[in-house]
């Protein structure tokens, strides 16, 4: 399939987008980065209550929260543009609903992804590109052409998804690496798992959009 590209039918990619750009400019204007990275980043410690934590409810939500918390403009920019390629693309195919399906499922399927890796750590992971990276799963299995030399057409198109989602993993790797000495982690198993999200929920969000047509 040949991705759409009208603005006006991924209103909720530029709406997701316009609310993490806002987030990010008001902290930054503020300055309140580092407090807005310790209260609304995810922690993993702090969710498997290994913190005394006053409010352990409240720790649930942070990986919806961390999604609005970058380490700086590049963390940011480089997220949203990704996220406005791919969202773009798929909107159209999934709808409103399915993206935000998608963006939120991709979200905790990447805190989980991390705790799952390392679950006594301390250190904020921040930023949207864990939620962004379903995102993208979804666009890769949905719209990736098939370039690799399988006769099971199906194993082809996960396979050059796959290659897709090692190299956007990759490129957070390269950005994350900028901001190492702020404290902020980079977090790997989080890209890993938004990803394999994005792969499993792109053809059932697929057919939720379509079944009454």
């Amino acid at each position: 399939m040949r991705p759409p590209q009208d603005w006006r039918a991924a209103r909720a990619t530029l709406w997701i987008a316009g609310v993490t750009a806002f987030a990010w400019l008001l902290v930054s204007t503020l300055g309140w980065d580092r407090a807005a990275a310790v209260y609304g980043g995810f922690i993993p410690g702090r969710v498997g209550g290994l913190a005394n934590d006053p409010a352990p409810l409240f720790a649930l939500l942070t990986p919806l929260t961390a999604t609005l918390v970058h380490a700086g403009f590049l963390h940011l920019a480089f997220n949203l543009l990704m996220l406005v390629v791919c969202g773009r693309s798929i909107e159209p195919i999934i709808g409103a609903r399915g993206v935000l399906i998608l963006y939120l499922v991709g979200a905790y399927a990447a805190a989980a992804a991390q705790w799952a890796a390392d679950p006594g750590v301390f250190i904020p992971m921040v930023g949207a590109s864990g939620a962004i990276s379903a995102v993208v799963g979804a666009y890769a299995l949905l719209f990736g052409r098939n370039r690799v030399k399988v006769a099971n057409a199906r194993l082809a198109a996960w396979l050059h998804a796959l290659w897709l989602g090692a190299a956007w993993i990759g490129l957070q790797v390269l950005v994350g690496l900028t901001f190492m000495t702020s404290g902020m982690s980079i977090a790997v198993a989080a890209h890993i798992g938004g990803f394999l999200a994005g792969l499993l929920l792109a053809k059932p969000l697929l057919w939720l959009r379509w079944r009454g047509a």
